[in-house]
């Protein structure tokens, strides 16, 4: 339900999904701080890496909780609220789809498939380590495109178009290309985040469906 007090518009929604976008910067910040401490964060040590990514994963937690707060207080949009529309058959088959793209088009971005190379790569213990880090950031991931989602059907009337997926694209996925200094990564990025903003209105924008969705397909 939306804020009684005075109008909401498109912003207060837009305002939490930039927050969210900006919650992905801090683990730039933190990696600049382990360079300063004398870390070599190219080559992370098995402890650096644990210790990295718990870290991370608090701040991120931490983040996305008090954007939920803030979303709460100043839109009144009640991220929890199912939604009242039951899944149909077409909508199994279209997130079945989204699955089946989304695992294709990975595994030609890491040659391979990305769960089983991480393994091989990790080993048990950094893979654990590692994909607990990735339902933190599958977290904040769902945030921007809820919000980017709401902001956009304010504006435009159309609660039919993956708009989360885009702003979620325009930021998270292009941001790759700065981070990972690679444009064609970071178009699959921005490619990827369209995806994910598809399935979360292919589940009808239920964020209890939609959260383990987003995360699941981010992380395969």
């Amino acid at each position: 339900m939306e804020n009684k007090d005075r109008e909401v518009t498109g912003f207060d929604y837009l305002w939490c999904a930039l927050y969210a976008s900006a919650a992905f910067a801090i683990e730039l910040l933190l990696l600049a701080i382990e360079g300063k401490i004398g870390f070599n964060t190219q080559n992370l040590t098995t402890a650096q890496h644990i210790g990295h990514w718990t870290l991370i994963t608090i701040l991120w937690i931490i983040a996305g909780v008090i954007i939920i707060l803030i979303g709460r207080k100043t839109t009144g949009h009640d991220l929890w609220k199912p939604s009242e529309k039951k899944m149909k058959g077409w909508q199994y088959l279209a997130l079945a789809a989204c699955f089946l793209v989304n695992i294709v088009s990975k595994y030609f971005e890491w040659n391979g498939f990305k769960v089983v190379m991480e393994w091989n790569s990790r080993g048990p213990l950094l893979f654990v380590f590692q994909y607990i880090y990735y339902l933190a950031e599958g977290f904040l991931i769902s945030l921007v495109i809820v919000y980017g989602q709401l902001a956009c059907e304010k504006w435009f009337r159309n609660d039919k178009i993956p708009y989360g997926g885009i702003v979620l694209g325009l930021t998270w996925g292009l941001m790759h290309i700065v981070s990972k200094g690679d444009v064609w990564i970071g178009l699959l990025s921005a490619f990827a985040g369209f995806l994910f903003g598809a399935a979360y209105v292919i589940v009808n924008k239920d964020y209890r469906k939609a959260l383990p969705v987003i995360t699941l397909l981010f992380v395969l």
